[in-house]
């Protein structure tokens, strides 16, 4: 049976389960956005305690692959672009700070239901980038001081940003390759 259009005709009853089903999270995206002030509290806290106890360059062996160390990142992530001559300061402050007002919206147009996996990942690359900006706009650098190495090679030098911004791209890639689909599944 289809309607004037040619359309399928639908029931009321169908049509509001997809309205219910594609419903945006909104307000209920708030604990997200908590998630995220937690990881720039713990960053910026960590972050702090280095600052305070160690000058830069200084070493302090954890393990037999792990330094604690105090290094000042001009560039990106894993001091990405570190060594380029400072308009890198400002390029990824301002990506920062683009990423972060999507993630925000992106976070408040979500479904309701059924993202948690996304969900979490954006509020951990949320908290990430706020917390290596903060750095960025206060000292025109980023703290980083978690170093792992095993003889001569060695990762570059990260910090709890870093790592949420990781995890949550992981988490996002996950939820990209395996959880989209069962989500498209379930509606379809």
């Amino acid at each position: 049976m289809s309607n004037i259009l040619g359309e399928p005709a639908v029931s009321k009853n169908s049509d509001q389960q997809s309205v219910h089903r594609q419903s945006i999270a909104g307000s209920l995206s708030i604990p997200w956005l908590l998630i995220s002030l937690v990881v720039i509290i713990f960053d910026q806290f960590t972050k702090d305690l280095v600052v305070q106890n160690l000058v830069e360059f200084q070493r302090i062996n954890l393990l037999p692959v792990l330094d604690l160390v105090r290094f000042h990142n001009t560039g990106a992530a894993f001091s990405f672009l570190a060594n380029a001559g400072g308009w890198q300061h400002w390029l990824f402050t301002g990506i920062a700070i683009a990423v972060s007002v999507g993630i925000i919206w992106y976070q408040w147009i979500l479904p309701a239901k059924g993202c948690r996996t996304l969900a979490m990942g954006l509020a951990l690359i949320l908290g990430g980038a706020i917390g290596n900006v903060i750095d960025r706009l206060v000292q025109g650098y980023v703290v980083d001081f978690i170093l792992i190495y095993y003889g001569a090679w060695s990762w570059p030098a990260f910090n709890v940003a870093d790592s949420a911004i990781t995890v949550g791209v992981v988490l996002i890639i996950f939820d990209s390759l395996f959880l989209e689909r069962k989500r498209k599944a379930e509606q379809g």
